[in-house]
Formats: C-alpha cells, sequence, structure tokens
C-alpha cells in the first residue's frame, strides 16, 4: 500500500519510522510546510537503509495536486494541523485517494469538510488514532451501559506544551456523558499522553487506564486503521466503525 505523508512534527516522524519497518507499507512521500529537509528522503534522515522513496517535500514549493500527479498513493495520513485538510482534501477526494486524518481538534466547520469529502472516496478520522485508547473507549462504554447511574471521572496528562483539552478526552467525556467541564487536565515534563476513566461505585472503583509510552504507538494505530480501510467504501470512519466487528462474538 502506497502511503503518503502530510506533517513531520514530533509525532510525524514517530509514524513514518513505523511505516519504513512495514513491509506491507511504502512511504512514498512527506508534505511539510518548512523548507527544511527538502528533497532529502526519510529513510537518510533516521540513518537507516531502505528501498522505499519516502522524499521529502515543501508545501512552499511543491503543491500536492503536482505531488499525487507524480506520485500517486492509495492513502493520505494527515498529522499536519486543524486546517491542513483543506490543502489536499480535494485533490485526494477527486484522485479517490483514502484519508486518515489523525488530527486531535477540528472545529464544526472541518467535520463538515470532512463529510463533504466521504462523498466522493474513503475518509477516516480519530483525534487519538492510538488502538489502545480506542479500547479503552470501548470498554467504558460497555461499562456505563451496564451500570448507567455510576459516578464517572475523566483525567488526561500530557506534555508541559500541550495547548488545551486533550480531544481524545473530550471524545471520551461526549462518550460517556461527562460534562468537558469536569475533564482533569495535567501539564507537566515530557508525559505523552495518558487517559484515564475512573467509575466511581458505592463499594468499588473500577479505572481504565491508556498510557501512550512513545509516539510510535501512533504508527501502529496508522498500520491498524490503513489495514482495515481496505475494501472499505466511499463514506466518513470513526474507530467505531472498525472495532465493532472485532467485537461481534
Amino acid at each position: 500500500m502506497k502511503i503518503g505523508l502530510i506533517g513531520f512534527g514530533k509525532t510525524g516522524k514517530s509514524v513514518a519510522s513505523i511505516l519504513l519497518e512495514n513491509e506491507k507499507f511504502s512511504l512514498e512521500w512527506v508534505l511539510r510546510q518548512s523548507k527544511v529537509l527538502e528533497n532529502r528522503s526519510v529513510s537518510e534522515f533516521f540513518g537507516v537503509e531502505s528501498d522505499k522513496p519516502g522524499l521529502i517535500y515543501s508545501s512552499s514549493k511543491t503543491s500536492i495536486e503536482e505531488l499525487l500527479d507524480k506520485h500517486p498513493v492509495d492513502v493520505i495520513i494527515d498529522f499536519s494541523s486543524d486546517n491542513g485538510i483543506y490543502t489536499y482534501g480535494e485533490i485526494a477526494a477527486q484522485k479517490n485517494v483514502k484519508i486518515i486524518s489523525a488530527i486531535s481538534h477540528y472545529k464544526e466547520k472541518e467535520l463538515k469538510f470532512l463529510e463533504k469529502l466521504s462523498k466522493k472516496t474513503t475518509v477516516f478520522w480519530s483525534p487519538n488514532i492510538t488502538l489502545g485508547v480506542n479500547y479503552l473507549l470501548f470498554a467504558a462504554k460497555f461499562l456505563k451501559k451496564i451500570a448507567p447511574w455510576v459516578d464517572i471521572e475523566v483525567n488526561e496528562e500530557h506534555f508541559k506544551t500541550k495547548q488545551g483539552t486533550s480531544g481524545t478526552a473530550v471524545k471520551i467525556a461526549e462518550a460517556l456523558d461527562v460534562d468537558r467541564e469536569n475533564i482533569n487536565s495535567v501539564r507537566a515534563g515530557g508525559i505523552v499522553g495518558k487517559h484515564e476513566v475512573i467509575f466511581g461505585f458505592p463499594f468499588q472503583t473500577v479505572r481504565l487506564i491508556h498510557e501512550s509510552i512513545s509516539r510510535e504507538a501512533f504508527g501502529n494505530g496508522v498500520i491498524f486503521v490503513a489495514e482495515n480501510l481496505k475494501g472499505k467504501d466511499k463514506g466518513l470512519y470513526n474507530f467505531e466503525d472498525i472495532l465493532t466487528p472485532y467485537f461481534t462474538v
């Protein structure tokens, strides 16, 4: 499967390293805003040998249309910014390229744009694309269904410079009918990401915890999603759509 990666920040780099290691995927190119590293290969950047192209391009010099014409891909993976979807969405949809967006925060405008694109191609969005945290969300929803009266608290911890409330925590809170104002946030040091759901019963407590040890976890999540989007018709998908069949006994 040929992959194009949008964004090459800390998480984007980690995802690229995982894609390079997987023989089922070919990282064709990376598109970023900065001109730094332009025309260098991702494998060269990591200092590893690879036969995958993985050249780095700057959006200030190369348009997404030009890039897709010269180096077509099956899937575009977006780890850029909340408005990055506008730079490639329409062109990707026209060319029937699948879109996997892992942007934490989208406003209503962007979500409607994703819906529009999904009329033409397969679109997937998750504010947290790690498999573990989405399993946590599934388990939490099941427990809430069993005991809808239980007390629930949502905690999230991230690195000191992370802005705003975790998009994943917001999604968990919404799924469990917890007010967004009741999400407890901690910003300290270099914590990659930790989410905890506390279920307070009268005589017992259940805690569901997911902790990202390394950003490579996002790369594993991307691979899981890409493999499960094979054969999917055009439409807008989320992790629940992908995980539900696995919970069928």
